[in-house]
């Protein structure tokens, strides 16, 4: 299986156009507050941009539905992460209409706290549910959760599952081999100031990712 690769936070044009060229699958806009925070007139002219095969995702926290719905439509998102405490009726008000009737996906950030388990298993079996979950230890920490503890409740559903949180391009690896995700989402880890790509750290977390697919696959074969 390919691994959905997402670059977060991007603030550049220069450095969307990096990430796309590194292989990238989507890039994230960050329009909650954030030290990587953009505006969205800036996130559409960028992505205006962007080859259109790259997906455009959207990081809001807390947001209103209308608020929402009016960037995705005004700057090209394809999707959307949320990344408070957005409820499941609120991720089904927001899948109940597609923005610009084009494909639009939801995704659904847990942060892996104390009560982890119980969000997870509310959006898991949630319907209609989100996308799919983006697994992170928390808003820009930069540091990894305890993978090991985590993995166990992730057996047996067929919910899409994407890993974040102080990954890079030495630990990626692990975080596949632990997980077998869905999809890994980065910022600090290919980053060489906050808000600022570094196109050899892009190009070295790709390859990193493919590497371990290869080595997935033939150990299985």
């Amino acid at each position: 299986m390919r691994t959905w690769i997402k670059f977060c936070g991007t603030t550049s044009l220069v450095d969307a156009l990096a990430s796309a060229e590194a292989g990238a699958d989507a890039l994230g806009f960050i329009f909650a507050p954030s030290k990587r925070q953009i505006a969205p007139q800036l996130a559409g002219e960028i992505i205006s941009q962007l080859p259109a095969e790259i997906e455009r995702i959207g990081i809001f926290m807390d947001e209103n539905l209308d608020t929402i719905r009016r960037i995705a439509e005004d700057t090209g998102l394809t999707g959307v992460q949320l990344h408070g405490g957005e409820t499941t009726e609120f991720v089904a008000q927001l899948k109940a209409e597609p923005v610009a009737e084009r494909r639009f996906r939801v995704i659904k950030t847990v942060i892996m706290n104390g009560d982890f388990h119980l969000q997870l298993e509310k959006f898991v079996t949630a319907s209609p549910s989100a996308d799919a979950i983006l697994l992170d230890s928390g808003a820009g920490s930069g540091q990894t959760f305890e993978w090991r503890g985590v993995r166990s409740f992730l057996t047996g559903t067929e919910m899409k599952f994407i890993v974040a949180g102080g990954l890079n391009p030495e630990n990626v690896s692990g975080a596949m081999r632990m997980f077998h995700p869905y999809g890994v989402d980065v910022v600090s880890g290919v980053e060489s100031l906050p808000g600022k790509k570094d196109p050899e750290k892009l190009k070295a977390f790709v390859e990193a990712v493919r590497n371990a697919e290869k080595e997935a696959w033939a150990a299985q074969h």
